[in-house]
């Protein structure tokens, strides 16, 4: 072959083993997939301005972290914690302490118009 005639698997104007700078390039290969890897699940937590729950609504940020199999032990935290908070505010509020009645005064075990004389 001559020099000016490229040989086989060579473009016009590179030298032998050189890539032409036209040629498709090939993408790099990508990060094999692994499911159970850590992934942000990309959830936006707003905060309700009760502090119990907005920790624990934070707290599933933790699982952003954590690959899928370690979900589930925040996911039952944050649930547990949710509950609870629930449980608190169908408690209510504690009594005002004040003073002590023995017995109400309309049950029938301290009715006065039964007590007649």
């Amino acid at each position: 072959m001559s020099d000016s005639t490229p040989g086989p698997g060579t473009a016009a104007g590179t030298e032998p083993g050189e890539i032409p700078q036209d040629a498709p390039r090939e993408p790099p290969p990508a990060a094999p997939h692994d499911p159970a890897a850590p992934a942000p699940l990309g959830v936006v937590r707003t905060p309700t301005g009760n502090a119990g729950v907005d920790a624990r609504l934070e707290r599933l940020a933790d699982a952003d972290r954590l690959p899928a199999n370690g979900h589930v032990e925040v996911y039952e935290d944050v649930h547990r914690g949710l509950r609870d908070a629930l449980t608190a505010l169908d408690a209510g509020p504690a009594p005002v302490p004040g003073p002590a009645h023995n017995k109400p005064y309309n049950t029938p075990h301290n009715n006065s118009y039964d007590n007649r004389s």
